[in-house]
């Protein structure tokens, strides 16, 4: 079957940062109101029309597997099974992309964001775009940054509090200091990402970060930032997170 969009959850983390909440679950399965994280997720692309979903499993895989056969989601569901080896957020997607090829657009979602930005409008808006892949940011406080340039493609990626640098351009990756005459923005990323479905497809399939490949891709495809507003974004990756969004999502 033929979609427009294919809708990606990365839920094969191990869920370290979660402490005991992940002893004997993954973190897909922490509730937050007493509702799943992979639920909220799940509701929340079905809403944003969404219907092909992929969802990687590793850590606690079959409790995953399990739980989405024995729900009825407004969706086509498929799992891209890590269980033998966690690939990261880069290889789980590259693993994953025979799984896309019948897509126009594939949306990345992290399991553990929680937001109510317009993904179905954001969506309709790249499609429209000549971009390859656009990297849904924030201009929020994190140690972790994302550097593009007046343009907005993606030059490069820091860790403030490691000044540590890594470059699109490859002879500057191990610089200890940041030449900022290379990037004129600095956003955080937040945890969700769009690209065409065939962009991965030239990768070899082995664990790798995302990021990692993105500064390759971005040496000669359009990988550019994506400025979202939300009024309402978490990412429980902490119990403290987690708390936070219980609260929040109450008032809501």
């Amino acid at each position: 079957m033929t979609h427009d969009f294919t809708a990606m959850v990365l839920a094969a983390g191990l869920g370290t940062r979660l402490g005991t909440l992940t002893h004997d679950k993954p973190k897909a399965l922490v509730e937050l109101n007493g509702k799943p994280l992979l639920q909220h997720c799940i509701e929340n692309l079905t809403d944003n029309d969404f219907h092909h979903i992929v969802i990687n499993v590793h850590h606690f895989g079959q409790q995953i597997i399990d739980f989405v056969s024995l729900h009825q989601f407004d969706a086509e569901i498929r799992i891209s099974d890590e269980r033998d080896l966690l690939m990261d957020t880069g290889g789980g997607i590259v693993m994953a992309t025979p799984l896309f090829k019948d897509s126009k657009a594939v949306l990345v979602h992290n399991v553990d964001i929680i937001s109510d930005v317009n993904l179905k409008g954001l969506s309709q808006q790249f499609i429209d775009s000549e971009d390859d892949a656009w990297l849904l940011t924030q201009d929020r406080e994190t140690s972790r940054k994302l550097l593009f340039d007046t343009e907005n493609q993606l030059v490069g990626w820091m860790n403030k509090s490691e000044n540590r640098f890594k470059w699109v351009n490859e002879d500057r990756s191990g610089v200890s200091t940041g030449p900022t005459n290379l990037y004129t923005n600095e956003m955080a990323f937040s945890g969700m990402h769009l690209f065409r479905s065939h962009l991965f497809t030239k990768f070899e399939c082995k664990p790798k970060s995302v990021i990692d490949l993105y500064l390759h891709l971005a040496k000669t495809k359009r990988i550019v930032s994506k400025p979202v507003q939300s009024t309402f974004w978490f990412d429980l990756g902490k119990p403290e997170q987690l708390k936070t969004a219980e609260e929040q999502q109450k008032t809501r």
